[in-house]
């Protein structure tokens, strides 16, 4: 009985020593810590004072935290920031842009049978729903026919053609056969200050226009991954065996620019100033009697498209007019974003952008938006088709859609902005990313050339007859000729620079900063209190312990 009442006043005197430390401490705390306001709280002084300061600490806490949380959401939605480099940097440094021209005489007009003819017939067929036959065609001029239905204007096609023919086609071979001789049209260029033939620059290029030819873009084996029907043509058909620039080493990346050892003579090439005398000069001939306006329409001559030279053409989407008969002077001013090694760390989704080999590519070697942005419309348009255009990147395995097609693959490219923009709406009011199926975020390093465009007549005739030269016209009838100059506009430029607006170096000085504002709080202070309620606890309740 003695040992349960001893055992009952040891805990009660445990409880009471407990207290009285817990009580010790608090008042001792108060006294002693750097936090503002706490030392009011263990003064005797009246509840209204006390109850005041209680009510300024929890203010100064509520707008501490608010603060806090801006600095968070700042911090983790907006990591890096967009800013202008310090130094400007000389055009010789980056590539001089990739220039592709299509002539929009895509068949010399003959006899015996018409695409205008042929087209009408056609559409007809499909409003009247009867059988359509190709009538006094033979299978040569048919294949012909059924190629020009994919690039002409397939805005044309209505939905309902049918499949003209259950032969297959080689798109690219019926295009290489009709395609206007290439030195006809590309007349005479001149680079590095040499006059010369146009085909030792040009490199022949497969786009949604048809065959156009590229000026300084990336050769096609070292674009396209070596699975793709583009990557195994230029191989097997050496398109580029004549281009000097194409047989340079390839010491170049978008991120590491080029190599130190690279030279003058580079691949791609660059120039070496600002002006027209350092940039590229070419003259562009069409003919009257070739012109097929049911083909192609009103405006006549070539469309032109500046790129990177990573980049695939998509002369379509963006491009300038170089009229019959006219000079088109384009002045480049470039526009070049950098990155810096510290938002290496953030995910691509937080920094908004693709590092080099951090997102690959089914078709391609090297990730540009718009060559990722490609990938996807081939994707989807296999998806909703069952079949992809003759020009899209693809490998052996993948159908090519025939005439029965073209109504869907035209309208695939629609359904594609359509769904991208539909995501990105109903997803940024909760996700500032804004992702999309796609995923094509911007490269980290992007280069993009924008222009400045003048033009004015050419008048060859005139001249010609002013000088009394007959011979040119006699040798090339119905010629009218165009001009096209392109160069860059000023010897340097301005880079952009993606860089960190807060690391968690940032993040945590300014916390830290806030709470010392409000609180007057730091790590000490931290440590004081874990100090406080555990050792300094302990070590009072052994003194107070009665021995």
């Amino acid at each position: 009985m003695e040992d349960k009442n001893s055992e009952a006043i040891n805990q009660l005197n445990k409880r009471k020593t407990l207290r009285k430390s817990i009580k010790q401490i608090y008042f001792e705390y108060c006294s002693n810590t750097s936090i503002h306001g706490i030392q009011y709280f263990g003064e005797r002084r009246p509840s209204i004072e006390k109850l005041f300061w209680l009510c300024v600490f929890l203010a100064s806490i509520y707008c501490c935290s608010n603060l806090i949380h801006c600095v968070y959401v700042k911090w983790n939605e907006t990591p890096v920031i967009v800013s202008f480099s310090e130094k400007s940097t000389p055009v010789w440094s980056i590539p001089f842009p990739a220039i592709t021209i299509c002539s929009e005489t895509k068949r010399v007009p003959r006899e015996g049978f018409s695409y205008g003819k042929f087209l009408q017939d056609l559409q007809e067929h499909v409003e009247t729903r009867r059988h359509f036959q190709a009538k006094n065609l033979s299978r040569v001029e048919l294949e012909e026919l059924r190629t020009l239905l994919h690039i002409c204007n397939p805005q044309l096609i209505k939905q309902g053609t049918p499949n003209l023919s259950s032969d297959l086609i080689d798109y690219f071979s019926v295009l290489e056969r009709i395609q206007p001789e290439f030195n006809r049209y590309f007349y005479f260029c001149k680079w590095f200050s040499h006059f010369g033939e146009c085909d030792e620059l040009f490199t022949r290029t497969y786009t949604n226009e048809g065959i156009c030819f590229t000026f300084n873009g990336l050769n096609a084996t070292d674009l396209y991954r070596e699975d793709t029907v583009q990557h195994q043509r230029t191989v097997s058909h050496n398109t580029s065996k004549y281009n000097i620039i194409l047989k340079r080493p390839f010491k170049w990346s978008l991120q590491n620019g080029f190599s130190l050892d690279s030279g003058i003579k580079t691949y791609p090439a660059r120039v070496l100033g600002a002006g027209s005398r350092a940039g590229f000069f070419i003259a562009l001939q069409s003919f009257r009697q070739e012109v097929d306006y049911a083909c192609r329409g009103p405006i006549q001559g070539f469309k032109v498209s500046l790129h990177s030279p990573d980049d695939v053409p998509q002369v379509s989407n963006q491009f300038v007019r170089i009229p019959m008969g006219k000079e088109v002077v384009i002045a480049v001013k470039p526009n070049m974003i950098t990155t810096s090694s510290g938002i290496a760390e953030y995910p691509p989704q937080r920094r908004q952008c693709f590092l080099e080999n951090e997102r690959r590519l089914r078709f391609f070697k090297v990730y540009t938006q718009s060559n990722c942005v490609l990938e996807c419309l081939t994707n989807l348009t296999l998806a909703k088709c069952g079949c992809v255009k003759f020009s899209m990147p693809r490998t052996l395995e993948m159908p090519i859609c025939a005439e029965n097609k073209i109504f869907c693959y035209d309208r695939a490219e629609d359904i594609l902005l359509m769904r991208e923009f539909r995501q990105g709406l109903k997803e940024f009011p909760l996700n500032y990313l804004g992702t999309t199926e796609c995923n094509c975020l911007p490269a980290c390093t992007s280069l993009v050339y924008n222009t400045e465009i003048s033009h004015g007549n050419f008048d060859l005739e005139d001249m010609l007859k002013a000088t009394a030269d007959t011979s040119f016209y006699e040798d090339f009838p119905g010629s009218q000729m165009s001009r096209l100059s392109v160069y860059f506009k000023e010897h340097q430029f301005i880079t952009s620079k993606r860089s960190e607006l807060y690391g968690i170096t940032d993040f945590l000085a300014n916390c830290g900063g806030i709470f010392g504002l409000f609180m007057g709080f730091s790590i000490l202070s931290l440590v004081e209190l874990l100090y406080h309620i555990s050792l300094r606890l302990w070590s009072n309740m052994r003194h107070l312990t009665p021995s």
